[in-house]
């Protein structure tokens, strides 16, 4: 009978495309790559390398095997992903994912959980991807859109709707003056670099069919970035209503729409949904955010 150590070897050889990569992933001697590799193509009849001095490239058979590997190697991180989450106590990693803007939020309240409970080690991932939750690579994401995320086996909350209005700072106002609402057009933005008005936040979006582009002076690739150059003084910008109560600095020009309002959503597997630890970071993360855009 095929040994899977025999598989999972061919799969990290085909991965990483040479016997010494595999040898260093799997912790074995560079030998033992090639011994099954050798005890797996003999069993099965076929070969499943072509060997170069580059390395090794797998045939059209060996593709075959290869794509099924894949498969239970996913599917095995999943099950150690889920039994990871399932314990009874709130101990071991925590893992949660966020779009890097939201990081000066969460920092605190992870670093109250972990203070509450000092079994956990908090793992904080800051990424434009999404995490498979279904693979275990997170326990709980917190996502951005005007429609709740609807992927299945998935647990969605409202965490936050970010009100969001257009400010100039004090930096600003001092060279160009105080905006009024009838005369936004001459006055310059802070936007994203998007040059086609495609970006999805609903606010550079109006930004896009208010302004020329030219009016878009400062631009940033990231919207974590705009908050900076908006207190600098680079332009008119919008900011949520929170971080402009905390910054006397920062002038309302436009106040709160709807349609720039931005909900946030708390994402999470149904497997792990009810466990301890999951419960005990959401029932945190929706309190603390009761008290940020009251």
């Amino acid at each position: 009978m095929t040994s899977w150590d025999e598989i999972r070897t061919a799969f990290q050889v085909a991965r990483l495309g040479t016997v010494s990569g595999a040898a260093e992933a799997l912790g074995v001697h560079h030998a033992t790559v090639i011994r099954h590799i050798d005890s797996l193509e003999a069993e099965l009849g076929a070969k499943l390398f072509q060997r170069h001095a580059r390395g090794y490239t797998p045939t059209e058979a060996g593709r075959e095997l290869l794509d099924a590997a894949q498969d239970t190697e996913e599917r095995f991180a999943q099950l150690v992903g889920r039994i990871r989450g399932q314990g009874e106590g709130v101990t071991g990693e925590l893992v949660v994912t966020s779009l890097l803007a939201l990081s000066p939020y969460l920092a605190p309240i992870l670093t109250e959980f972990q203070d509450s409970h000092p079994g956990v080690v908090v793992r904080y991932l800051t990424s434009q991807r999404l995490f498979r939750l279904e693979y275990g690579e997170a326990h709980v994401a917190i996502r951005a859109g005007q429609a709740p995320p609807s992927e299945p086996d998935n647990v969605v909350q409202l965490f936050v709707r970010m009100r969001t209005h257009l400010v100039a700072s004090d930096a600003y106002i001092a060279r160009h003056g105080l905006p009024r609402p009838d005369d936004l057009e001459r006055h310059y933005f802070v936007g994203t670099d998007e040059g086609d008005g495609n970006d999805r936040a609903p606010f550079n979006k109006w930004i896009a069919a208010l302004a020329p582009r030219e009016r878009v002076t400062y631009r940033v690739g990231d919207n974590s970035s705009q908050l900076d150059a908006i207190l600098a003084g680079a332009g008119l910008g919008f900011v949520w209503v929170k971080d402009s109560r905390e910054r006397p600095q920062l002038h309302e020009v436009l106040p709160p729409r709807e349609e720039w309002t931005v909900p946030h959503w708390l994402v999470t597997h149904v497997d792990l949904h009810r466990t301890p630890k999951v419960q005990a970071i959401l029932a945190l993360l929706k309190e603390r955010a009761r008290a940020w855009d009251a």
